[in-house]
């Protein structure tokens, strides 16, 4: 009989057993990750073709300039970028014709332009409804929503004082000022030039207008000129200023051996490598810097700005400083940078 009760208990745990084992295969998984849901795709960004007409791309500065422009077309996949320039900044013609074409192609969403003939361009654009924003030179026209670049006039001024105070340094009694100017008529060499005057005046010091020196802002006519001023002033003069590096460099260049120029101060405008080069090696004195790599990257995306509905500022400056040789090699490793 015991043994009988021993079966029969045993037959009942085993079926308990089972019965516990069904009920925990019928349990659903425990995880801890929470239940997925699928999120909405972001939509694409709009998509903009902008128009950069520059006055040359044959320089260095106005390859800074490229550069920053090309910059925020990596920064900015859905901003398509096409740079072009006249082959020389008296290219008067050539540029028209780029922007006349580009006006008329209805695929570009905005512009940049730095005009060659301001006044011309401002006919050119009258009633262009797309956004257009000047650069390095300012069009006046209603159509143009903001100038982005250098205040050029501040900024000459900022160069002819710290010219005057170097050539004083350097034993100058008379600081006497004459410019080798860019292309006459040009509204950004005349503020630079009106800046200069202004900065070696209130230095105490004499800006030569009647002697004013046009080389068309290349450096061969630049030579040119300054042997000219040579000519004139056997004796030397305190300072030569210029309405770019090529052509400050240039007339140092010119002046090299002359004894009268020797503590001449040549003072040039960008603030270029090759500036800085000639800087340090002791032949162009000190250059006012424009922000040539700023001033492309910034109109480009005022242009984006104004076609997102913002509204822009009128002037957008993108600063200036003056190099000297304390400063040069600090200057040409940044620019250096830039074109990486």
């Amino acid at each position: 009989m015991k043994k009988f009760f021993a079966l029969l208990l045993a037959l009942v745990m085993a079926l308990s057993l089972v019965a516990c084992g069904g009920d925990k295969a019928e349990e659903p998984a425990k995880t801890d990750e929470p239940a997925k849901t699928e999120e909405p795709a972001e939509p694409a960004a709009e998509e903009y073709n902008i128009s950069v007409i520059l006055k040359t791309t044959a320089s260095e500065y106005w390859g800074y300039v490229v550069a920053g422009a090309e910059a925020y077309e990596k920064d900015h996949p859905n901003v398509h970028v096409e740079v072009k320039g006249a082959t020389s900044e008296t290219a008067y013609e050539e540029q028209q014709n780029m922007i006349e074409t580009d006006m008329n192609n209805a695929d570009i969403d905005g512009y940049v332009i730095a005009p060659l003939q301001a006044d011309m361009v401002a006919n050119m654009i009258s009633g262009q409804t797309k956004p257009i924003v000047a650069v390095d030179t300012n069009i006046d026209a209603p159509e143009v929503l903001s100038f982005v670049g250098t205040g050029n006039e501040a900024a000459g001024k900022l160069g002819g004082e710290a010219a005057a105070k170097l050539a004083k340094e350097r034993g100058w009694e008379e600081i006497k000022c004459i410019e080798i100017a860019g292309v006459q008529g040009d509204s950004t060499n005349e503020a630079r030039m009106k800046g200069y005057a202004a900065g070696i005046e209130a230095a105490g010091g004499t800006f030569l207008y009647d002697e004013v020196q046009y080389a068309n802002a290349v450096a061969d006519q630049a030579v040119t000129c300054m042997e000219a001023i040579m000519q004139n002033h056997p004796e030397g003069i305190a300072v030569i200023c210029a309405n770019n590096d090529d052509m400050a460099m240039a007339a140092a260049r010119a002046a090299a051996g002359n004894a009268a120029y020797e503590n001449t101060v040549f003072l040039g405008f960008d603030g270029i490598q090759s500036a800085c080069e000639s800087i340090l090696a002791g032949e162009e004195t000190m250059s006012v810097c424009q922000q040539g790599y700023k001033m492309g990257y910034e109109s480009v995306d005022a242009v984006i700005r104004a076609l997102q509905g913002e509204t822009l500022d009128e002037f957008i400056d993108a600063g200036a400083t003056v190099v000297d040789p304390s400063t040069a090699q600090a200057r040409l490793e940044e620019l250096q940078g830039y074109l990486a």
